[in-house]
């Protein structure tokens, strides 16, 4: 929108100059010298055409519409070069059916269309829109890429903190994937993979920070800025998962195979910048709440669970989703505890069944924290499925049958070391 506006203006500019010297004459001597060089076989030159006029607006505004928005001077240049042409061809196309036909409105207004553009083109602004693409590429969505051209707010890429969340996908079964399929048939279902996951996050606003071999990881609140990233990632989490299973399903049929993948999410203050050097520089993000996310997905397999989040991921996107404590683990300094949490679905996604369960884990999870281990496996077990395996609930169990035997617990899991 920021583009067509200054093409608009420009264009304007461009065509009530070349129509104010049609009008006053200045091209008089030009069109009479033109007209004895093509024979003087048509009515004398002087007579305002209506299509004279349409031809103008319509080159002025498409030159300088081409000019601001295309970012390759040759393909600016050349496309100018190409209206010039249409202008010259239709003088002589014209003159063959007794028309004389003016081209000096026309090439006068692609030329300042031409010359505007291109200097809007080398204003900061106007290299704004090259400048993002060739530091984001297609790791954005084409929406986001254009709100980010629009933004009021110029892009600092120099460093800026800011509030985002963090997902993180990972693939887990790699080494067992390598040895049971062919090179070609494991890097056919990895990309299957990567291709469905980034397509997919990359179009719901994230932007695709990273994406290797095996996982990916994307950011929801950076470079755009976005008040509720943490409920956007959430979202996005549940429907991935829901995607990858269906992927599953493919791949099982394909190679008879499927993905062990997990997410992590985590939300908190961020640096966002463009690191790296000309050769290779990036944006991306960095910090703690980048790593946090990291160690969040890897700790899924501890638990048996399927996407787990942070503490401030859940403050961001509370009422909108459905969550149960998954643990009470020591953080990055071990003098801390965070309490990490999995996601269930929705808000109000849960059934009266399901819900009855939610509650009764909590109250699980608050017992054994109090050590009143009867009352933790009791609960435990109220919040057993009857028809499905729970694998969180089971690790659960099995926790506190350790502890009322005094056999101990693993509970200071650490996410230092994770």
């Amino acid at each position: 929108m920021r583009y067509l506006k200054v093409s608009l203006l420009l264009g304007a500019i461009a065509c009530v100059i070349a129509l104010a010297l049609y009008e006053t004459g200045a091209y008089e001597r030009a069109d009479r010298a033109l007209w004895e060089l093509l024979g003087g076989v048509t009515s004398l030159p002087g007579q305002h055409l209506w299509y004279q006029y349409v031809l103008v607006a319509l080159s002025g505004f498409a030159v300088t519409w081409t000019t601001v928005d295309i970012s390759r001077t040759s393909l600016k240049t050349l496309i100018a070069a190409g209206a010039l042409l249409n202008a010259i061809s239709a003088t002589w196309v014209l003159n063959l059916y007794f028309v004389f036909f003016s081209p000096f409105p026309v090439i006068s207004v692609v030329l300042l269309g031409f010359s505007l553009g291109l200097l809007y083109a080398r204003s900061e602004a106007g290299r704004r829109k090259s400048q993002l693409r060739l530091l984001f590429g297609d790791r954005l969505s084409r929406r986001t890429f254009y709100q980010l051209v629009d933004d009021r707010e110029i892009p600092l890429f120099t460093g800026k903190l800011r509030e985002a969340t963090v997902l993180v996908c990972e693939v887990f079964n790699h080494e067992e994937l390598m040895d049971a399929l062919p090179v070609e048939d494991y890097v056919a279902m990895t990309n299957l993979f990567l291709h469905n996951a980034s397509e997919f996050l990359v179009e719901r606003g994230g932007y695709l920070d990273e994406c290797d071999g095996e996982s990916l990881r994307v950011i929801f609140g950076a470079p755009l800025a976005d008040s509720d990233h943490a409920p956007h990632a959430c979202e996005a989490a549940l429907e991935l998962s829901l995607r990858l299973d269906n992927l599953n399903r493919e791949c099982e049929t394909r190679w008879h195979r499927t993905l062990d993948h997990r997410i992590g999410i985590n939300s908190g203050e961020v640096v966002a910048a463009a690191f790296g050097s000309g050769r290779l520089g990036t944006f991306s993000v960095a910090g703690e709440t980048v790593e946090l996310a990291r160690r969040l997905c890897s700790a899924n397999l501890r638990y048996g669970s399927r996407v787990l989040i942070g503490p401030e991921t859940l403050g961001g996107a509370e009422g909108r989703i459905e969550v149960r404590p998954m643990d009470l683990v020591r953080g990055r300094d071990e003098r801390t505890w965070v309490e990490i949490y999995e996601i269930l679905g929705l808000e109000n996604s849960l059934s009266p069944e399901e819900a009855e369960r939610r509650d009764a884990f909590w109250r699980a999870m608050i017992f054994y924290r109090e050590e009143r281990w009867e009352d933790a496996l009791d609960h435990f077990q109220l919040a057993t499925p009857p028809e499905k395996t729970d694998a969180p609930l089971e690790f659960h169990l099995e926790r506190v049958r350790r502890m009322r035997r005094g056999l101990g617990s693993d509970m200071t899991w650490s996410m230092a070391r994770a």
